[in-house]
């Protein structure tokens, strides 16, 4: 009985641990309709942040990126890398980038977890001084 209450613990420990990182998989939202849109799962992988389509939930899942540059161009948006190189300073993941596949753009980009909701990532993209930023929730 006690190892079963200590893995049980164990587990709820992990599980509010795993809650509070950016880590995991998120689920996207259309700017313009609110529609939810796709699962980004968010890994780390050395010392660097990378996030990858898991999930099309509007799309076909044979999409192609046709807008999207260099070696991305016509290859399927499930299973793309769309979130690189981030490094973590001051609190939050920066200094990568993002692609919009909507558009064929590349981003620089900051992300943290929303003070006081830790369920919700703040996404924000940056062209020059201008910026637009997306709240994800967790899957």
């Amino acid at each position: 009985m006690y190892k079963l209450i200590c893995t049980l613990a164990a587990c709820l420990l992990f599980a509010a641990a795993q809650s509070q990182t950016v880590f995991g998989t998120w689920k996207t939202k259309d700017d313009e309709t609110g529609e939810a849109k796709s699962h980004i799962e968010i890994y780390e992988a050395g010392g660097k942040l990378y996030g990858k389509v898991v999930k099309l939930l509007r799309e076909r899942p044979d999409r192609l990126c046709e807008k999207c540059p260099g070696e991305r161009k016509n290859q399927p948006v499930l299973n793309m890398i769309l979130l690189v190189n981030m490094v973590q300073k001051d609190g939050m993941w920066q200094s990568g980038d993002i692609l919009d596949p909507e558009k064929g753009k590349w981003y620089r980009c900051k992300i943290w977890l929303k003070e006081g909701d830790p369920n919700t990532l703040v996404v924000r993209g940056y062209l020059g001084p201008f910026y637009r930023t997306q709240y994800w929730s967790r899957v």
